[in-house]
């Protein structure tokens, strides 16, 4: 595959959520829009979310147009070959020319092993560009599966939006719960309440916010670290019942200095290397040397750098926000010394340089 321009590459909306959330009607809703005609989906099984209603023809092995003009992709083997085998089709004209892909993943799945192979496997991250990652969580069934299965608590953690499902046949009480649980979890996702899958789909798949053109608001409404600063001075006695629960901790931090672009490197690294599975979710916009710059992780997985075209508003601080397990707020904080790493005389990141290289070991002790 060739590189593409970071605007060319096709955006990849990430779809989870426990074993019965609502995915099954959740895209049915969205693939049969006229909205998502120009998309692509890969799901698991055909059988799976039952979309046989909707089956037009097929183009080719284990691909199928539906009504709405979508293609929808059956996985049978590797992720990675069948995206690469998606591209290649749709290059050579096997296949409809698609704007966007979305990916179902299985109810019982880590998210983040798809989110890993498409940013950090190099002949996808030249062609695909991971977007968002929407997670279910079933409104009768959801306190119990957060409780149960620590994979239901890592889909809310990573997710950039929640969606509470299943709210017409939940009590209020219920879905009250539930929400402010998932608040603790996950303070800065956008929550939306879902029924029967009914929800605009511009809710999803409109223009991205990690884009140097994004909106002010959209960037500021991404990493919203007001929701963490109020989410960190809630007293809840509640959390320490989930025994899941009470391993994740979230926390908004602030920086006035701006940050040296070496040392965002070195940090990030550091961040991925080291500590990389517990920190389930990083993102920010950060004051470096001046520009404002996008970071977004998940755990091992760190997107690349976006530069902005404009700062969101008037506060030049950096803002970061963390949703960490089996971590405290001040093994984080001590790590930022990293950000004022530079290299001396503008050498090469492989050139030895001993007073960097001390400065770097200093930095690390924060993780010990």
């Amino acid at each position: 595959m060739s590189g593409a321009p970071r605007a060319s590459r096709t955006p990849v909306t990430i779809i989870t959520g426990f074993l019965g959330s609502g995915k099954t009607t959740l895209l049915n809703r969205l693939l049969a829009d006229p909205v998502l005609a120009d998309s692509a989906v890969i799901i698991n099984e055909f059988g799976e979310i039952g979309i046989d209603h909707l089956l037009v023809s097929t183009p080719a092995e284990n691909m199928v147009l539906l009504d709405s003009g979508c293609l929808c992709c059956m996985v049978r083997g590797d992720l990675v070959e069948t995206l690469a085998d998606l591209y290649r089709k749709r290059e050579t004209g096997e296949v409809p020319q698609f704007s966007r892909l979305l990916i179902e993943t299985t109810g019982l799945a880590d998210p983040v092993p798809v989110l890993q192979s498409i940013v950090s496997e190099p002949a996808l991250s030249e062609v695909y560009a991971l977007r968002d990652v929407v997670s279910l969580v079933d409104a009768v069934n959801g306190e119990a599966q957060l409780d149960e299965h620590a994979e239901s608590v890592k889909q809310a953690a990573v997710a950039d939006a929640l969606l509470i499902t299943k709210a017409d046949i939940a009590s209020a009480d219920a879905i009250a719960r539930l929400e402010k649980r998932l608040r603790r979890l996950n303070p800065g996702a956008d929550f939306h309440r879902v029924v029967r899958g009914d929800i605009d789909p511009a809710t999803f798949f409109d223009a991205s916010t990690r884009e140097p053109q994004a909106k002010p608001r959209d960037v500021n409404r991404w990493v919203n670290a007001a929701a963490f600063e109020s989410h960190e001075h809630e007293e809840d006695a509640h959390c320490s019942e989930h025994r899941h629960d009470r391993r994740i901790q979230s926390f908004a931090f602030y920086r006035d200095r701006p940050i040296r672009r070496a040392g965002l490197t070195m940090w990030l690294d550091m961040l991925a290397g080291l500590r990389g599975a517990n920190l389930l979710r990083v993102k920010g916009v950060l004051n470096v040397e001046g520009d404002p710059v996008l970071v977004n992780a998940v755990q091992t997985v760190v997107h690349e750098p976006v530069v902005l075209d404009a700062w969101p508003d008037e506060d030049r601080r950096s803002k970061l926000v963390f949703i960490a397990r089996d971590m405290q707020r001040d093994e984080i904080e001590r790590t930022f010394d990293a950000f004022d790493f530079e290299l001396a005389g503008g050498a090469a990141r492989s050139a030895f340089d001993p007073a960097a290289y001390a400065q770097f070991v200093a930095a690390m002790k924060g993780f010990r």
